[in-house]
């Protein structure tokens, strides 16, 4: 029974080495870029609901943006507090502006995906950049560097949302670690040609692109995946592209709790559950053998069976994803959270446990 156990950790390490070197090399090793501008009129989109707080401080960063041509479409998505109001004043304090009120109907109770629909449907522009409400470009260059990807075939553009920093905190670098370790997925998958999902807080693509698949149609009931189910159904090697240069990030306020994290991990994780099947089991895949990993060298440790070839492979595992994910690091800006790597990662990996039993027997709660 031990050896089994220890043909099959061998075959774990090996499976590992083959997505942090064959696969994640691919951003992490990938060199800086260096594009164009592009001088394409952008309609830059933000959907928010009961966001007063948040839009007050962002929206005017929006509007400060060094392009030559875009304008902003806001999206009240039947705003019960003071959003309506901050965006009808922005629409008379900036002439790019424009304005798109939702309300509440039956059919689509609150559904943010009908708010972006209408909001697409009502941009000026061909070329749409999505963010959040709470969320804020890093500089004044956002749209600059994120529509400089696009070209006559790359239509999609995927971009960096991180997280801003807390001094001091475990779990500030808990959620960095793992938003850095998702962006490099996606990243990697996508240079790989196998591009499986986006996130709305960064994100770019031209309108045909929307209606190609009849917007959000077929995932309008699942409340949440405007951006991962809807690149997982309409990116392909084709018309994709990443944005990872430092001026094209967003930054967000991160969760402040391990509950509400917690929370907006099960959310995302269910939205996962509606990928194609290939991109589910090559994450399945990736996050068991990452379990595996952890669990099987205490089985084979405890009972010192070939402990040595144990021990060097552990290390061997550590040495690669760790080269592979400090440039990756590198890149996103998150060089902090690599120190704390094989720590973090236990958490993580036990967490997403959690998480997964936890929809499992319950569905999480979606409010947007």
């Amino acid at each position: 029974m031990l050896t089994i156990t220890f043909y099959i950790f061998i075959g774990v390490v090996a499976i590992q080495l083959f997505y942090y070197i064959g696969i994640f090399g691919k951003f992490a090793f990938a060199k800086a870029q260096k594009n164009s501008l592009k001088r394409i009129p952008v309609s830059v989109i933000v959907c928010a609901k009961n966001e007063a707080e948040n839009v007050a401080r962002f929206v005017p960063m929006l509007a400060e943006q060094d392009y030559p041509d875009f304008e902003i479409v806001l999206i009240d998505d039947a705003s019960s507090d003071d959003t309506l109001d901050l965006f009808e004043a922005f629409e008379k304090q900036y002439s790019n502006v424009k304005l798109v009120k939702v309300k509440n109907n039956e059919a689509f109770w609150g559904n943010k995906k009908f708010a972006l629909t209408l909001g697409i449907k009502a941009a000026k522009y061909e070329y749409l950049l999505f963010t959040d409400a709470d969320c804020h470009p890093v500089s004044n260059q956002w749209i600059k560097e994120m529509s400089s990807n696009f070209t006559l075939n790359k239509t999609i553009v995927l971009g960096y949302g991180a997280y801003e920093k807390i001094p001091n905190s475990i779990l500030n670098k808990l959620i960095r670690f793992e938003t850095m370790l998702t962006a490099v997925q996606y990243f990697s998958w996508a240079k790989a040609g196998k591009p499986y999902m986006g996130v709305g807080r960064n994100l770019a693509y031209k309108r045909e692109e929307f209606f190609k698949v009849n917007g959000f149609i077929d995932h309008m009931k699942i409340r949440s995946g405007d951006d991962d189910l809807f690149i997982n159904q309409a990116a392909d090697r084709k018309n994709t592209t990443i944005s990872f240069s430092p001026q094209s990030f967003t930054y967000s306020e991160p969760k402040k709790t391990f509950k509400d994290w917690f929370t907006q991990k099960r959310r995302h994780v269910s939205t996962a559950g509606h990928y194609k099947f290939s991109d589910k089991l090559q994450l399945g895949a990736f996050y068991t053998t990452q379990l595996l990993f952890v669990l099987l060298p205490i089985v084979l440790l405890s009972f010192m069976h070939q402990w040595i070839i144990v021990l060097a492979l552990i290390g061997f595992r550590y040495l690669f994803a760790w080269i592979t994910l400090g440039f990756a690091a590198g890149k996103l800006k998150e060089k902090d959270v690599i120190y704390w790597f094989p720590f973090i990662e236990i958490v993580l990996i036990f967490t997403q446990l959690n998480v997964f039993f936890s929809n499992i027997f319950s569905k999480p709660v979606h409010w947007k």
